[in-house]
C-alpha cells in the first residue's frame, strides 16, 4: 500500500510539471495520468481505490464518484448561456455603460471586479466567471487592451468571495457541515464577526490592489457610444441562472447533481431559443456549440481524476497527521503552519479533498489547546480558499479563465499568472488572516 502511494504522488508530480513546462499540451498530460491511475486501479483491485476487489470497479467508480459531473454540466450550461449573452450585445451595453458612469477606466475595470465577487458569493465560481468574462471582454475591445490580466482579476475574485458565505463555494458547504454552521453563523457566530466579514476585508485590499495595478493604463476618461442590443433573452436567461443557483443552494437534498443539471438545461433552452427564434440554421447553432472551451472539459476531467487517486490512497490523510504532530502545543506556530501549508497545498491541489482531511486536524488541534476552534479552522477555510489563486491551475475558475482568454488568441504563460496573482494572494490572504487572528485568537 506504501508504494502504491508513492507512485501516485510521482505521478501527480509529473503532470503538475509538464502542465507548467507545456501547457499547450496540458490535456494530454492531464488525460495520460489519469488514464495510467485507472489502469493501475484495474490492474491491482482495492489498492488505488478500496473497496472492490472488481477490476472494473476502478473504471466506474473514477468515472461516477471522483469526477465532479456537477461541476463539469455547470460549466457546460454555464458557457452556452456566457456565448449567448455575448452574442446579444448586453455584456458591451453594460461595458459602455460602467466606462461612461465612472471616473477612469481604471475605476470601470475595479467595479467590473468587485461585481464579480458579489455575484461568486452567492454562484459557483466557474459560473461567475462564465458571466463576467463577456463584460471584460467587451470593455478590453473598447479599450484596445490585453484582456489577460483582466481575467485573471475575474478568477481570483471570485474565488475570494466565494469563501463568504455557506452557499458560495464547496469548501464553505463542507466547513458548515462539520462545524455545525447556518447560513447566518457565515456573518455572526457567537456574537462575533464571522467569515463573511474577515473574506469582505480580502475583498477591499484585492480592490485597491488591482486599482493600482491596472492604474497606469486607465487614468484617462473614455466616453464611448452605446452598443445596440439584439435581444434581452439571453441576459434573462443569466438572471435566471444567478438566482435559481442561489436558490438551489438552500434545498436540502442528497441529490448531486441538481444544480448542474439545471444550469445544463437553461444552456439547452438558449439553443433552442437561439436556433428558432432568431432563425439561426444548424451549422450556425453547431458552430456555437463547437466553439465553446472543450479543452478546458477534458482539462478537468484528467485533474479530478489525479486529485482523486491522492486522497484515496491516503496521502492527504497522512499529510494532515504529520502536521498535527509538528505543530505542537503552539498557537500562534499552528495558524501560522495550518494557513500556508493550506495555501501551498491549494495552489496545486484541489481544495475539496484536502480541506475534507484537514477540518477533523484543525478541530481537534484547537480542541486539545483549548481554544476556540474557529481560529484553526477559518484559518484552514481561508487558506485553502485564497491559495487556490496562487496558481492558473488551482482552481477550476483559474483554469476556465485560462481557457477564455486562449480561445481570444492571448495565450497566458505560467509566468504571467504569477505575476498578478502572487501579489494579490499574499496581500489578501495576510489581511483576512490579521482580522481573523484580532477577532478569533
Amino acid at each position: 500500500m506504501e508504494s502504491i502511494k508513492w507512485i501516485i504522488l510521482g505521478i501527480a508530480i509529473l503532470m503538475y510539471a509538464l502542465v507548467i513546462a507545456f501547457q499547450e499540451k496540458k490535456v494530454w498530460f492531464t488525460s495520460m495520468a489519469a488514464f495510467i491511475v485507472i489502469v493501475l486501479g484495474m490492474v491491482v483491485p482495492g489498492v488505488i481505490f478500496p473497496g472492490s476487489e472488481s477490476h472494473l470497479y476502478a473504471f466506474t467508480h473514477s468515472v461516477f464518484e471522483i469526477i465532479n459531473w456537477n461541476v463539469i454540466m455547470i460549466y457546460l450550461g454555464s458557457m452556452t448561456i456566457a456565448a449567448l449573452f455575448l452574442y446579444s450585445n448586453v455584456p458591451a451595453r453594460i461595458a459602455d455603460a460602467i466606462v461612461n458612469s465612472s471616473r477612469n477606466t481604471g475605476v470601470a475595470i475595479v467595479l467590473i471586479l468587485a461585481m464579480t465577487g458579489i455575484i461568486s458569493i452567492f454562484v459557483e465560481n466557474v459560473a461567475t466567471v462564465l458571466v463576467m468574462a463577456p463584460i471584460a471582454l467587451a470593455l478590453c475591445k473598447k479599450l484596445k487592451m490585453n484582456p489577460t490580466y483582466f481575467m485573471i482579476g475575474l478568477a481570483v475574485m471570485s474565488n475570494l468571495e466565494g469563501t463568504a458565505t455557506l452557499v458560495g463555494d464547496p469548501p464553505s458547504m463542507i466547513f458548515a457541515a462539520y462545524a455545525g454552521y447556518n447560513f447566518n453563523d457565515f456573518f455572526f457566530h457567537n456574537g462575533t464577526f464571522s467569515v463573511f466579514w474577515i473574506v469582505q476585508l480580502g475583498l477591499l485590499v484585492g480592490c485597491i490592489y488591482f486599482y493600482c495595478f491596472f492604474a497606469k493604463t486607465g487614468k484617462n476618461k473614455v466616453e464611448v457610444d452605446k452598443t445596440e442590443v439584439l435581444s434581452w433573452f439571453p441576459f434573462a436567461l443569466l438572471l435566471i441562472m444567478i438566482f435559481g443557483l442561489a436558490g438551489i443552494s438552500f434545498i436540502p437534498t442528497e441529490f448531486k447533481f441538481t444544480s448542474g443539471l439545471y444550469v445544463l438545461c437553461l444552456g439547452i433552452i438558449g439553443l433552442v431559443w437561439y436556433r428558432f427564434n432568431q432563425k439561426k440554421e444548424k451549422k450556425d447553432v453547431w458552430e456555437l456549440v463547437k466553439g465553446l472551451d472543450w479543452e478546458t472539459i477534458f482539462f478537468l476531467l484528467g485533474i479530478f481524476v489525479v486529485v482523486g487517486g491522492i486522497q484515496e490512497v491516503g496521502l492527504l490523510q497522512d499529510f494532515a497527521v504529520l502536521l498535527a504532530k509538528v505543530c505542537g502545543g503552539s498557537k500562534l506556530l499552528g495558524f501560522i503552519i495550518i494557513l500556508v501549508v493550506s495555501i501551498v497545498i491549494s495552489g496545486f491541489v484541489d481544495n475539496v479533498p484536502y480541506i475534507i482531511a484537514m477540518l477533523p486536524v484543525a478541530g481537534g488541534m484547537a480542541e486539545t489547546m483549548q481554544l476556540k476552534p474557529e481560529l484553526f479552522m477559518f484559518a484552514l477555510l481561508v487558506g485553502s480558499c485564497l491559495g487556490g489563486n496562487l496558481t492558473p491551475f488551482g482552481a477550476s475558475a483559474n483554469v476556465v479563465s485560462m481557457g477564455i482568454v486562449k480561445k481570444e488568441g492571448y495565450p497566458m504563460k505560467f509566468s504571467g499568472w504569477l505575476k498578478v496573482a502572487v501579489p494579490f494572494t499574499i496581500l489578501t490572504t495576510t489581511a483576512s488572516a490579521l482580522l481573523l487572528w484580532v477577532l478569533w485568537s
